[in-house]
């Protein structure tokens, strides 16, 4: 199609294709153009070119290489539909030097496109956003291969791997851009739109996130977030939807590139939810919100996750107990970096949690903490004292100290006996200096009480070892026959070895 009208092209000039970078003002960067056009024949030259030369799709009599400037308003509906069905066409990018005249032309007419819908005052007539949504489609909708589905296989900076950029960003950053100013243009009706725009359309769009270049799952958050606020109908399809993509990453694949900016998109959609909170907006947060702190790559995405929680929390503060015990059913026991994460993750709820919710969840809290606090590794230990900088914190404790003093003291004098960390022993000093400023009575009977059951502890481990002596040398002199099993002691009697070796 595109070699037949060649021949009949017009030099063709524009700013807004010379090579090199420009922001278009709506997060999309646009990079180098592809080619160049050569010079050609005279624009009178393509207005004669036969309909032959088009898909039957093209409005007849319509060239689709005019400029909107060349025709009258009421032609230019018509002229935007034959240019959509020109782009309709999708090149190999494999090959940076095959069809480099026709993908350039490509790019001219998409600038061209996405220059109008930003101009259009009128209203798009529904042969325009079919013909619009079907160009979007063919050039967007895509399976990507299958080393480009690898995800990341952890949260540390060592498991990060180079992302993989699509050649054919050229040209689908602009699509994404037309996409994303038709469907924030007025002139769209969302009537209309969401017949085309349905919901096929954003499930492939939705799958389209697991891209592995991070450009385009950029441009596909800004889409998200402007479809769900133009067509109403559909937001409980995507919440559902995107929950869809939420489980199968948690509990099926523990692979998927785009959750940071699923999770984006929703951070501003949860702040938009009324009051009081549907059941259904409860569900998604402890259903699908708290097991995404399960998989391992959770690093990558903890900001975005963190800021979603905190918005239904001030959305809702009486769910702050619940998502606290839901933290703790997937704390991270061996890896020292989530527990970290996850320490910072609590104080965060903590700082907006009432004290009625504090009280129901504050005894497990707790024990975790202190079990945090006697970490071998001086960065948990360290991120669970600091806990104790935390003036509103500070007062959830000295309310309730008759209960988390015994929980607690006992890890901070284990702590100053045994840790190996400087900085870890200072910031015990610290905080066993504002427990006993705090209450020092019950912090001396708690240092107290962890004493004597220190000595009780010692106590019945040299009762323990003692009878294991018993036993091995009672077990030392008794013969081995047969399959009798042997007790055998660190040093066994010359007796035992000289039945052994009989």
């Amino acid at each position: 199609m595109w070699k037949q009208f060649l021949s009949k092209l017009p030099r063709k000039s524009s700013a807004s294709g010379e090579p090199g970078q420009c922001s278009n003002g709506s997060g999309i960067q646009r990079t180098s153009s592809c080619g160049s056009i050569p010079p050609g024949r005279p624009a009178s030259a393509i207005r004669r070119m036969s309909s032959a030369v088009f898909p039957s799709s093209v409005v007849a009599g319509i060239e689709p290489l005019v400029s909107f400037k060349d025709v009258p308003n009421s032609e230019k509906q018509n002229l935007f539909v034959s240019k959509l069905s020109l782009c309709c066409v999708v090149f190999d990018f494999s090959d940076p030097n095959k069809s480099s005249v026709e993908k350039d032309i490509k790019r001219q007419t998409l600038l061209d496109l996405i220059e109008y819908v930003e101009s259009s005052n009128s209203r798009f007539s529904e042969s325009a956003i079919a013909a619009c949504s079907r160009m979007c489609a063919i050039n967007l909708f895509r399976a990507f291969p299958p080393n480009c589905r690898s995800g990341s296989s952890g949260g540390g900076e060592g498991d990060e791997e180079e992302p993989m950029f699509d050649p054919a960003w050229c040209h689908l950053q602009l699509v994404y851009e037309l996409l994303l100013k038709f469907i924030g243009s007025s002139s769209l009706d969302a009537k209309i739109g969401k017949k085309y725009f349905d919901h096929s359309f954003i499930v492939k769009l939705l799958n389209l996130l697991d891209s592995e270049d991070p450009r385009e799952r950029d441009c596909l958050k800004t889409i998200l977030h402007r479809i769900y606020g133009k067509f109403m109908v559909h937001r409980p399809f995507i919440r559902k939807a995107v929950s869809n993509i939420f489980y199968q990453f948690v509990f099926e694949t523990d692979r998927h590139n785009g959750i940071a900016e699923l999770l984006e998109v929703f951070g501003s959609v949860i702040s938009g939810f009324a009051l009081p909170l549907k059941e259904e907006h409860k569900i998604f947060l402890l259903k699908v919100l708290v097991p995404l702190h399960k998989p391992k790559s959770v690093g990558l995405y903890l900001q975005q996750l963190t800021y979603c929680v905190t918005q239904f929390l001030e959305k809702e503060p009486k769910l702050a107990s619940s998502v606290i015990i839901g933290l703790l059913r997937y704390w991270p026991i061996t890896n020292s970096q989530k527990e970290v994460m996850f320490l910072s993750e609590i104080e965060e709820i903590l700082e907006s949690t009432s004290q009625v919710e504090f009280q129901k969840c504050m005894v497990p809290l707790f024990r975790r903490i202190a079990h945090c606090i006697t970490s071998s590794h001086f960065q948990v230990a360290e991120r669970a004292l600091f806990v104790w900088n935390n003036d509103h914190i500070i007062s959830l404790i000295a309310q309730n100290r008759q209960v988390l003093m015994p929980i607690v003291v006992p890890a901070l004098e284990q702590n100053s006996q045994n840790h190996w960390n400087q900085a870890v022993l200072n910031l015990t000093a610290n905080v066993k200096k504002m427990f006993s400023e705090m209450d020092e009575d019950l912090f001396s009977s708690c240092l107290a009480k962890y004493k004597e059951d220190e000595e009780k502890r010692v106590s019945l481990e040299a009762k323990r070892k003692l009878t294991w002596q018993k036993l091995e040398s009672a077990a030392s002199f008794q013969p081995v026959t047969g399959h009798t099993a042997v007790l055998v002691g660190h040093q066994p009697s010359a007796n035992l070895i000289a039945t052994l070796t009989i």
